[in-house]
């Protein structure tokens, strides 16, 4: 058996529910689930139609790189997002079987065996996907503390100049998940530079960039800011879905555009890994990426349940409004896995401590004293969840 396999941990999913286990849970309320980021809203019809008309196309193997019509509806929607007018649908982009395997493919592209002390940067508190894939690829994964009382952005000097020397790649979660942080034009300048003076690798996860609250201010994503910055896409990969944007999870179907260079050689490795879209996904995405109505109307309905969950907990806690994504990154007036316990057994409300998403480094672990709520569920769930933590705090913790 491999033995990097022995490196990786349990999802934190997994080590709550190990957790919860061991807890009777209330027997006053209905259980209510805010721990997983799974969209909960209906799948748009026009989606559910293209997935019954072209149900049948399942008699041919689909090509790894995709069809030309699902490139093109990509490049036109990354073009327009994005503001910009050069991406070359046969080179710069890629369909992908959801961002998650994808990320993890990069790693195993971009680092080397033969290189045992690469180094993996990312952010802390962060998506397990990276640190797995730095794990099974050899490297180290190396952390760079976000979400902490002092500052959302990136300390880039937390790191030495001989950690940023073995650098290979370095995983950005923009808008980022927890804390719906979205890096400013600045960030993104440091950034690039720190990429320019070390050779790595950019991989920009933006599976979140979809939902925001401002129709007039969408999040500046990592091609706007190269664009921006007079770049071209040299070091630069970008992963986006359709899971949140257009609530079909289980479609699992996205794209990587970037680098061309990279994306050959990932493209090469993805054929020989089996990683080709089903034609039925690949029809219902192309209807996906062409159609923003439904999307606006998503971002409505998460709208209103961030409203009216915020002003229910305002008065009572430190609470702030994320810059986008579906995450209230919540701060907890005691230990944030004992919070969520209680939360559970008193109230029957699932959240997912903060301390679980993230690593000790530099002398914290800045998930602590948190809570990640995924305002997933409907209106009225979302509601009555806010009540209740309410609740639980009025009820004092001596």
């Amino acid at each position: 058996m491999n033995p990097l396999l022995d490196q990786l941990q349990p999802y934190p999913f997994q080590k709550f529910s190990k957790i919860l286990s061991q807890i009777e849970p209330s027997t006053k309320h209905a259980q209510i689930r805010l721990s997983i980021g799974e969209p909960q809203h209906k799948t748009p019809e026009i989606i559910l139609e293209a997935l019954q008309n072209h149900s049948k196309k399942v008699a041919q193997y689909p090509t790894t790189q995709g069809s030309i019509e699902l490139r093109s509806a990509i490049k036109a929607w990354v073009e327009n997002r994005f503001g910009i007018d050069n991406i070359n649908a046969d080179t710069e982009i890629l369909p992908v079987n959801g961002t998650r395997e994808a990320l993890f493919a990069l790693g195993q592209v971009v680092l080397s065996h033969s290189e045992p002390q690469s180094v993996v940067v990312m952010p802390n508190p962060f998506y397990q996907i990276y640190e797995g894939a730095a794990l099974l690829a050899g490297a180290t994964p190396q952390f760079l503390n976000l979400g902490t009382d002092t500052s959302d952005g990136w300390q880039l000097n937390e790191l030495d100049a001989n950690t940023w020397q073995r650098t290979k790649l370095l995983y950005v979660c923009n808008p980022g998940n927890p804390t719906g942080h979205v890096m400013s034009l600045k960030e993104w300048e440091d950034l690039f530079a720190f990429s320019d003076k070390y050779g790595f690798v950019i991989a920009s996860d933006e599976c979140y960039s979809e939902i925001y609250f401002d129709e007039s201010s969408p999040p500046l994503g990592a091609i706007t800011a190269a664009k921006l910055l007079g770049r071209d896409l040299e070091r630069l990969i970008v992963f986006s879905s359709l899971s949140k944007r257009s609530n079909v999870p289980g479609m699992r179907s996205g794209f990587v555009c970037g680098d061309a260079d990279i994306l050959q050689k990932f493209l090469l490795y993805r054929t020989y890994h089996g990683s080709a879209m089903n034609p039925t996904i690949q029809s219902a995405s192309i209807v996906a990426w062409k159609d923003e109505e439904h999307v606006k109307t998503n971002r409505i309905l998460y709208k209103n349940k961030f409203d009216s969950f915020i002003d229910t907990l305002t008065p009572h806690c430190t609470i702030r409004y994320p810059s986008a994504g579906f995450y209230v990154w919540l701060k907890t007036p005691i230990d944030d896995v004992e919070f969520a316990k209680r939360l559970y057994s008193e109230y029957g409300v699932v959240v997912l401590p903060g301390s679980l998403l993230a690593r000790d480094a530099h002398g914290i672990n800045p998930g602590k004293n948190h809570v990640r709520i995924a305002l997933v569920a409907d209106q009225k769930d979302c509601d009555e969840a806010a009540q209740r933590i309410v609740n639980l705090l009025h009820g004092g913790f001596g």
